[in-house]
């Protein structure tokens, strides 16, 4: 395929406005190499001292991009950050986003949670210049997470010549909460948003400060998982990032799904009962609370409220019309999901997979249609029971609304679409298959260590020769995409476009083959339940 993309003259006038107070900030940035143990890069904002691994790559961690959104400008647009007069460490990771503990599979390297969390990493190799870049974006169902985490590990893509940047952003209460004395206060009459902003402010900090990495602004591809894919797909929507980058990847998640994206009203509302609970009168009230309060109040998984809103500034509208009508970026996407991204209880709680149980819950859910989704997901036994189980809360999960992304961008997006779907079950920590924990496939995140090629510094995994033939793969292919648009290279199996008159999937484990569609059927259904 033709790797070139093309960005549209107004997309790049709107790029250049909009990174023009940040650029002002940060003046041009210039490496400078001050020896291999601590090389050292000029930034806009001042010199940066980071550390270099025994691969040569050099690393810059716990990079600030904006200012701390703490005090006033809690709940408040993300400013550049200020510039520094010494050379500033950059050998360690900031602090991690305000969150609560939900999931075992985060490890942080960072020491700290506090509210001073916009830092960037940034992994770069030995030598060059104009080289290709990735943004990537954590996931954790936007209230945890963190770039420190070891699965996120840029050092083998940047082994391959290629930029890694991880971003910490706000999560939970802390970046998303919507008000109406905050829509008042804000000078583009928005609120909620926050983290997606910082996301935002991020990109332009890329676009300013890269070069100092080798990287090149214009060759910029942003990725995510779960929550990051969700934030992909919110900036392939979203007008305010439009022209930051060239090619995106999104794992197991979008904003694309039966469900819309709520309105700002929605926000504020739970925002006003929010701070009514907290007994705050004000919002000045509600930024002299500690941020431990305001954690424990914001509540995890167990207290649904709207995130992701249609604030009138970073989303002006449903991201779904916005992919209907075309009016996304126009830049190549690699998107997939995971052969169980959850087990059978997500759907059936405590019930056990049985065909009695799982048809009862399907008339429960789709009533006069019950029917029709036994057929698309069959129960005569109990192990057909158990497989249909899993495979309709996989759908209900991720994969339905990451097949929605990849069905609306191929139809009017004007760029290629790889579709991927990932089969690997890595062994369990304490050795051997995890079978037990996923029994039916490989489970949500599980591709991530495989992906940025960290398995070896991920702990207390007893990974095989077939788990590193995996990795090589998958790494392969994704470093070739940010690189040229195409996860096609040498030594890989051909990775087809996708289309609709050829729906083919790349399955990827340790023996990569493409595979024809064969659950259209499933979301299809989904897509008119």
């Amino acid at each position: 395929m033709n790797s070139t993309v093309k960005i549209p003259m107004k997309s790049l006038f709107c790029v250049l406005l909009g990174c023009l107070g940040w650029a002002l900030a940060q003046a041009s940035p210039t490496a400078l190499n001050d020896g291999p143990a601590q090389p050292r890069v000029k930034i806009g904002n001042g010199l940066l001292a980071g550390t270099t691994a025994a691969s040569g790559v050099r690393m810059f961690r716990g990079i600030p991009y904006a200012q701390p959104p703490v005090g006033r400008l809690r709940w408040a647009e993300p400013l550049p950050a200020k510039n520094w007069s010494d050379v500033r460490p950059a050998d360690h990771f900031g602090d991690r986003p305000m969150q609560p503990t939900l999931w075992k599979d985060m490890i942080f390297r960072s020491e700290h949670m506090s509210e001073d969390c916009l830092y960037l990493n940034v992994w770069a190799p030995a030598v060059g210049r104009d080289l290709p870049v990735l943004v990537y974006f954590h996931g954790g169902g936007l209230i945890a997470g963190d770039g420190s985490e070891p699965r996120y590990d840029g050092e083998a893509f940047a082994r391959r010549g290629i930029v890694v940047v991880t971003v910490n952003y706000r999560l939970g209460v802390f970046g998303y909460l919507a008000h109406p004395a905050l829509t008042k206060e804000s000078r583009h009459h928005a609120s909620g948003n926050y983290g997606y902003l910082d996301q935002n402010a991020a990109l332009r900090w890329v676009q300013a400060n890269i070069e100092a990495f080798g990287g090149d602004p214009a060759k910029v591809t942003i990725g995510g998982q779960s929550a990051g894919a969700s934030s992909v797909s919110a900036h392939m929507a979203s007008p305010l990032s439009r022209g930051l980058f060239r090619g995106a990847i999104a794992e197991s998640g979008s904003l694309l799904s039966h469900e819309p994206v709520k309105p700002r009203s929605e926000g504020e509302r739970f925002g006003v009962e929010f701070a009514a609970e907290l007994g705050a009168k004000s919002v000045a009230d509600l930024r002299k609370l500690p941020a431990e309060k305001l954690l424990a109040a914001g509540g995890g998984t167990e207290r649904p409220w709207p995130k992701s809103i249609i604030d009138g500034y970073f989303l002006t509208e449903q991201p779904l019309e916005v992919f209907f009508t075309g009016r996304q970026a126009e830049v190549p996407l690699l998107a997939g999901w995971t052969t169980a991204e959850v087990d059978y209880h997500s759907l059936l709680q405590d019930e056990a997979p049985t065909p009695e149980n799982f048809v009862r819950k399907l008339r429960e859910l789709y009533g006069a249609d019950a029917d029709e989704a036994l057929r698309l997901y069959p129960a005569a036994t109990a192990a057909e029971a158990r497989r249909s189980a899993t495979d309709l809360a996989t759908d209900r999960f991720e994969a339905y609304r990451t097949w929605k992304l990849i069905d609306e961008s191929w139809k009017s997006g004007g760029q290629p679409v790889f579709r991927y779907l990932w089969a690997h079950v890595p062994p369990s920590r304490e050795g051997g298959a995890s079978a037990s924990a996923q029994p039916m496939g490989a489970a949500h995140s599980s591709e991530l260590p495989y992906l940025f090629g960290s398995l070896k510094i991920i702990p207390d995994s007893a990974w095989t020769a077939a788990d590193y033939q995996a990795s090589d793969m998958l790494h392969g292919y994704v470093a070739n995409f940010v690189a040229t648009g195409n996860p096609n290279g040498e030594g890989l199996p051909q990775w087809p476009w996708f289309q609709a008159s050829i729906p083919k999937v790349m399955v990827l484990d340790s023996n990569p083959h493409t595979t024809a569609d064969t659950h259209l059927r499933r979301y299809q259904f989904l897509d008119t339940h």
